[in-house]
């Protein structure tokens, strides 16, 4: 499964600039890897722990702004379908890589 979040932040202020800052410096910790600017997904094993990463992420998003969460299923993940621009190759992002211990 995928944990997508989607987030539109405002960056008017300083103290807005920060709080976006911190919550993008939140999604990589967690391991997200970004899709696009305000797009991050994550690799989760059911939707039990999407759920825990969910609300871990609900106590660190800011007060202001938008921040929308998706969770969809690999298969519906590989149908992504690029109209312009391809996929990033550099970026390892499959489930054969995870370890279930």
């Amino acid at each position: 499964m995928r944990t997508i979040i989607f987030f539109d932040l405002p960056t008017v202020y300083s103290k807005d600039k920060k709080d976006y800052l911190l919550f993008r410096k939140y999604l990589l910790k967690e391991g997200f890897i970004m899709m696009q600017k305000s797009v991050y997904s994550k690799i989760v094993l059911n939707s039990q722990q999407s759920k825990l990463l969910i609300e871990r992420v609900r106590k660190e998003a800011p007060k202001k702004g938008l921040v929308q969460v998706l969770t969809i299923t690999e298969k519906q993940y590989s149908q992504i379908e690029y109209i312009i621009g391809e996929s990033n190759s550099k970026i390892i992002n499959s489930e054969e890589r995870l370890i279930v211990l």
